[in-house]
């Protein structure tokens, strides 16, 4: 992958449960290999400043503490998993120097080309992060069809628990990618979506999303706490942040069938 991507996507969340709330926003992601160092637009750099940017910091171990691709073949390591091949980051960019990232996705490619591992990095608002592992028993290629699960082991919104399981669904083509995460437990959940299509990423590209959708990630921030006002009024419960026990490292591996 020698070009930087730009998705401009649409991300669905539906609640589940007796208090039903859903949306549906447009949103700007970028593609692109964390260890590459591909021709950028003006607009757009590689670990220093500009209008919009990425940096490896904000990936990898403690938000803003990161240390990107280096910090996720480290984990595969410690795990005795293959090391990828090839990865490819599916994240938003930074905007006029923000981003918060609910959730990017490291997707890992071994030497011919196939898709045998996805890391769920899930940062929630209160600075907290943990990554999933998702594979299908013995890293068989995953295919769009395949259900992925992994038990829930962090706060991410105040409105659910710390319980239940995701189930994940991945659709990476050359020409669009897709990601379903079903969250399923007792008397609720949620299900989440993030779909588009896979474009050169261009100073146009660029200047048209921040006309359409200015601030890039903190109108997705301001977004999810509207979200969050309509639920109180709604009377959804509250459950205040807790950590629950998570695995020695700070990547789960998925539950195995």
């Amino acid at each position: 992958m020698k070009r930087i991507d730009h998705i401009a996507g649409h991300t669905f969340h539906g609640r589940k449960g007796d208090i039903q709330n859903a949306f549906r926003y447009s949103i700007d992601y970028i593609l692109l290999d964390p260890e590459g160092q591909p021709g950028t637009p003006l607009l757009f750099s590689l670990n220093r400043a500009n209008v919009t940017n990425w940096r490896d910091r904000d990936h990898g171990g403690v938000p803003g503490k990161g240390r990107g691709a280096a910090w996720l073949r480290e984990q595969f390591d410690q795990m005795g998993v293959t090391q990828p091949a090839r990865i490819a980051l599916l994240t938003q960019p930074r905007v006029f120097g923000h981003v918060f990232n609910p959730v990017s996705f490291w997707f890992c490619f071994d030497a011919e080309e196939q898709l045998y591992a996805v890391v769920a990095e899930v940062t929630n608002t209160y600075g907290t992060r943990h990554s999933y592992l998702c594979h299908n028993p013995d890293f068989a290629p995953i295919q769009p069809s395949d259900r992925i699960q992994a038990n829930k082991l962090m706060h991410v919104s105040p409105f659910q628990k710390i319980e239940g399981s995701y189930t994940f669904r991945f659709d990476y083509r050359p020409d669009r990618v897709g990601v379903w995460i079903d969250y399923g437990r007792k008397g609720g959940g949620l299900i989440a979506t993030l779909t588009g299509p896979r474009a050169p990423l261009t100073d146009g590209a660029i200047l048209w999303s921040l006309l359409r959708r200015p601030f890039g990630a903190r109108r997705a921030f301001v977004l999810i706490l509207w979200q969050a006002l309509k639920l109180w009024v709604k009377k959804a419960r509250f459950h205040p942040f807790r950590t629950a026990p998570v695995p020695d490292h700070p990547v789960s591996r998925i539950r195995e069938p």
